[in-house]
């Protein structure tokens, strides 16, 4: 059985939920909204972990699962005690030996984009020519170095990328009190790829927006369409997340006119909700077969009795 944690309203796990469903595939959502008189034990058995979860519908042996998904944001209101459950349930993720796809301690390489740069580099992708600086000095010279460059926050925490131009220099001196990361601004067509276990979605974006994630903010379009990248770029993306710890990543590429691939960073919780939308690709009927121990398409797609879910 296939354990689904995160908000039931949440729209990457209704379609994984709703992926499962089609499948015929075996499935129980613990709705981190409902966990309100649930309780987690926990029992260490030797080398091993032993998780049961008790709600108001359901008990679940958490370790009897084949697998799980996990958008593990926590209650969107609660009380002390269901967040606790909640809090203890995110901390099962990270010792389990349950084949999990959101791991919160997979999470960490996002929470510094440098370092993760580093590991994207080392894993196989290019990265772009970075400047982590306090200095308005260093950044004056980066700028004279490269033309156009943009700036972007250095944790996890999501900015939009902004360009840096004549405007923002004239405050760049604002930095001596925050470090800001700069680059190199990299020509091309962005690609947000999907990776999931050992198959790619890739998905090309077509925008004007320098950060297409905020393009209809900036009153611009995006477009979204599946698209096909060379064997050798699928087979680094895949050992990018690989290295990284996550059976499930989503990649942001940027593919240059002479086909030079730039990695920005990698979303180890990735809203893949939006671009399934727009596409079509079937990223969560992926997700669902991996977590019940298939690995190919056809696997994926031979049918099968539906079986109702269940809702811990």
């Amino acid at each position: 059985m296939i354990g689904l944690i995160g908000r039931g309203d949440d729209p990457c796990v209704v379609r994984v939920r709703e992926a499962a469903a089609e499948l015929g595939l075996p499935h129980v959502l613990i709705d981190e909204d409902r966990l309100e008189g649930a309780a987690l034990r926990v029992d260490l058995e030797g080398a091993g972990v032993r998780a049961v979860l008790r709600t108001r519908d359901s008990v679940v042996d958490l370790e009897e699962l084949s697998g799980v998904y996990a958008r593990a944001l926590g209650p969107a209101q609660s009380s002390r005690d269901a967040s606790a459950v909640a809090a203890a349930l995110h901390e099962w993720l990270d010792v389990t030996e349950v084949p999990v796809m959101g791991r919160p301690a997979s999470m960490f390489s996002n929470s510094s984009k440098p370092h993760q740069a580093r590991l994207i580099a080392a894993a196989g992708l290019g990265v772009p020519t970075t400047l982590v600086t306090n200095d308005p000095e260093a950044v004056r010279a980066f700028r004279a170095a490269h033309g156009r460059i943009v700036f972007k926050s250095i944790s996890g925490i999501r900015s939009i990328v902004r360009e840096v131009d004549d405007a923002a220099m004239a405050r760049v001196d604002r930095i001596r009190d925050l470090p800001t990361q700069f680059q190199a601004r990299v020509s091309g067509t962005d690609v947000r790829v999907h990776v999931v276990g050992t198959e790619v979605f890739p998905t090309r974006i077509a925008s004007t927006a320098l950060d297409y994630r905020y393009a209809a903010r900036d009153g611009l379009s995006c477009d979204l369409e599946p698209c096909v990248l060379a064997p050798e770029i699928e087979a680094a993306c895949v050992s990018v997340a690989t290295a990284l710890d996550l059976p499930l990543a989503g990649i942001d590429l940027r593919i240059g006119d002479e086909a030079e691939v730039t990695c920005f960073e990698v979303n180890p919780m990735p809203a893949f909700s939006f671009y399934e939308s727009h596409t079509g690709q079937p990223i969560a009927a992926a997700i669902a077969g991996f977590l019940a121990g298939h690995r190919g398409l056809e696997s994926r797609h031979t049918g099968g009795t539906d079986r109702e879910s269940e809702v811990a």
